[in-house]
């Protein structure tokens, strides 16, 4: 009886210091908490299926809203939010709370959300500081490659507890991407393989490196920037973009003459230096609308689209309200 005693209080104390030391958390365990590790390599601890979920960016908000209720989201980015220039135009109806672009920490904790989604371009303190709040902070990857969003896909899905709704989202883009590639495929051989060079009011996008690449790739295109040694972070020069000599010009456009990017656009089209190029001079201008063209969640397969009715014609028209989603 006196060696049970011991061994009882022996476990006892065991027990004591696995709990102190996190080792074991029984009342995580009970309540159903679990944890994902994010793409820098930290463990989050998650203690429910979180249900005030804040994302910050469009595109991370976009992604998310292919795999939870849009209940579940305690607010969206201003820039999804316009209802002239997103492609769900239902969102303010069902998440009538807005953040702005880069909220503030003391923004971010007054919605009181139960996870937060960054991108790595947050400033680290931002990070920690909202983590110093015992609020879960996941660091997703700035996608840019296909890969990338499927991988963020399933870390998303994961850390909101819905890891079949991930793969369903990865298996409807993979399905789209067959029928576009389909129909590509039955696109004559002499229109294909044309380079375009995507003229963005983000002067040091569109090179090699970034989301483009993928909507060339997907449609038998070449990325005029990427070609002619260009890298996403870089800016081509209008002498370079000169001496490239793409076939056609992109111009992201939110059809909306009032916008920035159709303003900027106007500039070169109208800048007699580069009135001999070829895309030019054959006014082969293509205005992809900007929703689909910068996107980096499941709805790149839209931008892919976009992509190919610019350069094949109406057998890959879209409307411009087209988003995937994997909740029903």
């Amino acid at each position: 009886m006196k060696m049970n005693t011991i061994c009882t209080a022996f476990l006892a104390a065991l027990l004591s210091i696995l709990l102190l030391s996190g080792c074991i958390d029984l009342s995580r365990n009970q309540a159903g908490g679990y944890e994902v590790t994010d793409v820098e390599g930290t463990v989050v601890k998650i203690p429910h299926k979180p249900q005030r979920i804040l994302t910050v960016s469009a595109g991370t908000d976009e992604l998310m809203l292919g795999l939870v209720e849009p209940e579940r989201m305690a607010a969206i980015n201003e820039s999804l939010a316009d209802t002239e220039h997103t492609n769900i135009p239902w969102v303010r109806e069902r998440i009538p709370t807005v953040i702005v672009r880069s909220p503030s920490v003391e923004q971010i904790a007054a919605l009181r959300p139960d996870l937060v989604v960054v991108t790595p371009w947050m400033p680290r303190e931002n990070i920690d500081a909202i983590r110093e709040l015992n609020v879960p902070v996941l660091v997703c990857k700035s996608a840019a490659t296909m890969e990338d969003i499927h991988g963020n896909i399933r870390l998303f899905a994961a850390a909101v507890g819905e890891p079949e709704r991930g793969e369903k989202l990865i298996g409807m883009m993979e399905e789209k991407l067959a029928e576009i590639r389909a129909k590509v495929a039955d696109v004559p051989e002499e229109k294909k393989h044309k380079s375009i060079a995507l003229i963005s009011i983000m002067v040091n996008y569109g090179g090699a490196g970034c989301t483009f690449d993928e909507l060339c790739r997907y449609t038998d295109s070449i990325n005029a920037k990427a070609a002619a040694g260009n890298r996403m972070g870089q800016e081509m020069t209008k002498e370079q973009l000169v001496a490239a000599n793409p076939d056609y010009l992109f111009f992201p456009s939110y059809e909306d003459g009032a916008t920035n990017e159709e303003n900027y656009g106007r500039q070169y089209l109208e800048d007699p230096s580069l009135a001999q190029m070829t895309a030019v001079r054959e006014r082969q201008i293509g205005h992809p609308w900007a929703r689909y063209v910068y996107n980096l969640s499941q709805n790149i397969v839209y931008g892919i689209q976009e992509t190919a009715w610019i350069l094949y014609g109406d057998a890959f028209r879209q409307s411009r309200h087209e988003f995937l989603t994997a909740v029903e």
